[in-house]
């Protein structure tokens, strides 16, 4: 019983604030540079002097028997997205793209106080990607850049639609690949 109230137990680190109402069912958490909000589905126990959320199953709205079995998925669902809320407030996140191919490139324009990412990917027409505000991207070299952002899933929901252009084939390796990711290559037919 110990361990299952530990699992659903979320240490908050000191530098940030959190403010919840039981009323509107939304948390919110806030740092120096950032502000992140939840809405919620689910009861919270919060500790002030402790600085740690309890994610519980009592529900806001009342429940049918056949939804009480899902509440307990709901709960751990509820950790991890309280968790990467905290973390998405302390931190700001970067993805590194690696463009492999002779003659694959990616340059970063200004176009009238936006940012463009042009890539070039063997096609015979080039690719224009509008930068959003929120994104920062870097161009190190012609087949290396980043993406930087505050949030989580935008920086990786952007890198997929990026590396979609192109994706690594398994015969030679060309495409558009992650930093960290390893493309095993398939063997071609032989004679």
């Amino acid at each position: 019983m110990i361990a299952e109230i530990k699992r659903y137990t979320i240490k908050v680190p000191s530098n940030i604030s959190i403010y919840y109402c039981d009323k509107t069912q939304i948390i919110i958490f806030s740092s120096p540079h950032k502000r992140r909000a939840l809405k919620l589905k689910l009861k919270l126990v919060i500790n002030q002097t402790k600085k740690n959320i309890q994610v519980t199953q009592n529900s806001f709205f009342s429940v049918s028997n056949h939804d009480k079995k899902n509440l307990k998925v709901l709960q751990a669902t509820y950790v991890v997205l309280i968790k990467q809320l905290i973390l998405e407030v302390e931190t700001s996140f970067c993805k590194r793209l690696i463009l492999v191919g002779v003659g694959y490139k990616a340059i970063l324009l200004q176009i009238s106080n936006t940012d463009v990412l042009h890539l070039k990917l063997g096609y015979s027409h080039n690719i224009y990607i509008k930068v959003p505000k929120t994104l920062k991207i870097f161009c190190l070299k012609a087949n290396k850049f980043f993406i930087k952002g505050d949030s989580y899933t935008f920086v990786t929901q952007i890198a997929a639609v990026i590396r979609s252009y192109k994706t690594p084939e398994p015969y030679k390796g060309k495409g558009i690949l992650y930093s960290t990711e390893k493309i095993t290559l398939k063997e071609g037919k032989k004679i």
